[in-house]
């Protein structure tokens, strides 16, 4: 049975719903890139915010950063210290945290602060751009990977599809693709005390692979990614499961650009901030 924070905290709930590590197999190589764009250095002090069980995490820590991964569920938090320790790596270790309240984080604590795909589902945004930059260090800098909405590849697809499945959101509710808005993001920066000129955007793309048939990628995000586990979920209480099923099918398949195995590329908005 969930404990009662779970029940409370819906974006605890989502994230601890099926194995997200599952979903993150078939990233790792995805993540690997992306810290090599890093410039990450030894000694390097770097938290990894929504780190899941370390896709980012752990290649940071092989470069020689010493890592704080910080997460709201406490499976992935679970599996990243398995991993670490698998990996012999004593220099990276996760907790549990809310990105939108980074409590026990003092002032100015990071070189870096890396977020992919994982601050931006915490609710109060604006919350959640101030805690960034209080606990980066003046000189440091801030990296946020955010899916687009209305983007055409896959997962800004996946949450489109979705939500034509599922309840309304309750009043209040700020979608997390607003971080995918370069006008949004702009504006909870500089609310933060960011200046204009040290906020940048550039496009890039994130591939998710796996070595099989599209469908079997399709297999693993319906069985253990939250956010489709409840549109599955949603649309088996209306009988329009398979009908979900179908129109996702088409999506993942005509994506792929793999021919024995799959590979389907996705694009997302890279932000990097620096705090003076």
């Amino acid at each position: 049975m969930a404990d009662v924070e779970t029940l409370i905290n819906p974006n605890k709930s989502l994230w601890e719903k099926g194995d997200f590590s599952r979903v993150a197999e078939t990233m790792r190589q995805s993540g690997e890139e992306l810290v090599a764009s890093l410039d990450i250095r030894p000694g390097m002090k770097v938290l990894d915010l929504g780190c899941g069980d370390g896709t980012t995490a752990l290649p940071m820590a092989r470069r020689g950063a010493d890592v704080l991964g910080i997460d709201i569920a406490a499976n992935l938090v679970a599996a990243g210290n398995v991993r670490a320790r698998k990996a012999g790596l004593d220099n990276v270790r996760f907790v549990e945290g809310d990105a939108s309240n980074l409590t026990g984080i003092e002032d100015s604590s990071f070189d870096l602060l890396v977020t992919v795909f994982g601050a931006m589902f915490a609710p109060r945004p604006y919350d959640v751009a101030r805690e960034m930059v209080r606990v980066t260090r003046p000189g440091g800098k801030i990296v946020m990977a955010n899916w687009i909405p209305g983007d055409p590849t896959l997962v800004a697809q996946i949450l489109r599809i979705s939500a034509a499945y599922t309840p309304p959101p309750p009043d209040g509710f700020v979608s997390p693709m607003t971080w995918g808005e370069e006008a949004e993001v702009r504006q909870r920066f500089e609310a933060a005390g960011i200046a204009p000129g040290e906020i940048s955007f550039e496009r890039a793309t994130w591939s998710f692979r796996h070595d099989g048939p599209a469908v079997e990628l399709l297999d693993t995000f319906r069985r253990f990614y939250g956010p489709a586990m409840n549109a599955f979920e949603a649309a088996a209480r209306n009988g329009r499961d398979k009908q979900l099923g179908d129109e996702l099918e088409v999506l993942f398949t005509t994506q792929n650009r793999g021919v024995t195995t799959t590979i389907i590329p996705a694009t997302y908005l890279k932000v990097t901030v620096t705090k003076n």
